[in-house]
């Protein structure tokens, strides 16, 4: 990345950018401000213009990764259509194709160690990435009669806590990579399984 990033103003977004190819090599660990400096071609100490430090750094990298995903789960959402329960599953098909599309985002976003809730801009992007599959949930639940629908909130939860597990037993050589089912029907039919206990669906 040329020098020239900073003078045109972009320098924070050059040293974004350069932390997410470090991420992608070494892990959200791994590596120095130093280094996210040298890639993005500025000095060691330009990046302190911007940020305090390291993580406030990987916060940045985290917070766009979270608006990115939220954009991809609205879109996978679709407002629901053709219906509910496809629109529903299809945001947990999204979440695996970003984990696996944005790894360094989503390392920074989830296996970095930074605290969301200590920044105001990324815990909203995050919220607002949660609040995509609450939205889902209300709509999967719609037509079942006001005692009967589970809190959509926590039903977000689990299904992106499912996603979750998915990702880290496929992901990166891990054990469940060996596994003869797919990472999609293995969401999918776990989805469908935690629906069915909860009595939301019989299809």
């Amino acid at each position: 990345m040329a020098r020239t990033s900073y003078h045109h103003g972009n320098l924070r977004q050059a040293l974004a950018e350069a932390t997410v190819r470090l991420i992608e090599e070494k892990g959200p660990q791994a590596f120095t401000l130093a280094e996210a400096a040298r890639l993005a071609g500025v000095s060691a100490a330009a990046p302190y213009r911007h940020f305090t430090g390291r993580e406030d750094l990987l916060e940045e990298v985290a917070r766009q990764g979270f608006q990115e995903f939220a954009d991809r789960l609205e879109a996978a959402f679709d407002e629901g259509r053709p219906r509910p329960l496809t629109a529903f599953l299809r945001m947990g098909q999204e979440y695996l194709n970003f984990a696996a599309q944005r790894r360094g985002f989503y390392m920074a976003m989830f296996e970095s160690g930074i605290s969301i809730t200590g920044n105001a801009g990324l815990a909203q992007a995050s919220e607002r990435a949660r609040g995509i599959l609450v939205r889902g949930a209300e709509a999967l639940f719609a037509p079942l009669p006001a005692g009967r629908r589970p809190p959509p909130g926590m039903v977000a939860d689990h299904i992106w806590a499912m996603s979750h597990g998915v990702v880290e037993l496929f992901g990166r050589g891990k054990p469940g990579a060996r596994s003869p089912i797919a990472p999609a029907d293995m969401l999918e039919s776990g989805a469908l399984i935690y629906l069915r206990g909860l009595g939301v669906i019989s299809d």
